[in-house]
């Protein structure tokens, strides 16, 4: 994080940590308890720093005898991730299981029905070679968020290309089987328990559509949604989340080369990207939070017009299905 960026962010996205988790503990107890009417939580851990913070806000508020930790690998998971998960739950004292997703991948076709809009704009791709999905980053003058493939072969050669249409759909129309099929797990053990499943998107995440609709979007309640990257990792640090994942960058965790969110997604790096959400959120002109992170503004003028056509675009995620007419009264 930049010294400009540090600035912004201790003025502005400063946490009380304090004050906010008895906040959020409080109302997860409410939720769950009285308007649930479940006896505990359950959620997948990741390794990442987003479940690392719910799951430790879940402690804090039900005690870890109601805490139930899964931790959900596949074929292209990061080889820190499940130590990463393993470390966390044994700091906080939770019952955990396993559940390896690959079978079920398999059986949905998700790899082959990636790897097949692949190899239709790189034809030599094997099921052996690693791949990802990258957008170019906004503040380097890319003006148009078009994603390509990257792929990588046994022998470390690389290639990248840019995808249709219909190639980019496709790729990302199977692996999103990977979200769905851990949130098929999730509720299995959240209704064998009567648990209620947490979900973990931080206000990044959930303003701009960065999740699967039926799949990680999916859940009972999402006690960060309110909070902006930065502040999250705020609260890990005052909720003692292990330094290791607290030094980690976010990542996707599912392509099976190593991706960040931003250039899968964002485009934008979190701690810039979460100053001009809030700039935006809040009044501010281009110019001041220009002036404030170190960015020119017509950079952050951009940014700005960035966020206002994700959230366009992604609207329909948050939708829920519609009704010709009232059912409930």
């Amino acid at each position: 994080m930049t010294t400009a960026t540090q600035t912004f962010s201790r003025r502005l996205l400063q946490l009380d940590c304090a004050t906010e988790t008895a906040r959020i503990v409080e109302w997860m107890q409410t939720t769950v308890a009285s308007t649930l009417k479940r006896k505990g939580v359950v959620l997948g851990l990741s390794g990442g720093i987003d479940s690392s913070v719910v799951v430790a806000l879940a402690v804090r508020a039900f005690g870890p005898e109601r805490v139930f930790g899964i931790m959900m690998p596949e074929r292209d998971s990061e080889d820190d991730s499940l130590a990463l998960a393993e470390l966390l739950a044994e700091s906080l004292g939770l019952e955990t299981v396993i559940e390896n997703i690959t079978p079920m991948l398999d059986g949905a076709g998700c790899y082959q029905r990636r790897d097949a809009a692949i190899q239709s704009v790189i034809p030599e791709f094997q099921p052996d070679w690693k791949s990802k999905l990258v957008l170019p980053p906004l503040l380097q003058g890319s003006r148009f968020s078009l994603s390509s493939v990257v792929v990588q072969s046994p022998s470390g050669e690389r290639q990248q290309a840019r995808l249709s249409l219909d190639a980019y759909q496709t790729i990302v129309a199977a692996t999103n089987f990977k979200q769905r099929c851990r949130k098929m797990i999730e509720y299995y053990h959240a209704d064998r328990l009567r648990y209620a499943v947490a979900g973990t998107p931080n206000r990044l995440e959930y303003d701009q559509g960065f999740f699967v609709k039926n799949g990680d979007g999916a859940a009972d309640f999402k006690p960060i949604a309110h909070l902006y990257k930065t502040q999250v990792y705020q609260l890990a640090d005052h909720l003692g989340v292990p330094e290791v994942i607290r030094m980690r960058p976010p990542t996707t965790d599912t392509y099976s080369l190593p991706q960040s969110q931003e250039e899968f997604f964002f485009s934008v790096p979190y701690d810039k990207l979460d100053c001009c959400l809030y700039g935006l959120n809040n009044g501010f002109a281009a110019e001041e939070v220009a002036a404030d992170i170190g960015l020119a503004t017509d950079q952050v003028e951009f940014v700005y017009r960035d966020i206002a056509s994700k959230r366009k675009a992604t609207n329909y995620l948050h939708r829920p299905p519609e009704l010709i007419e009232s059912v409930l009264s």
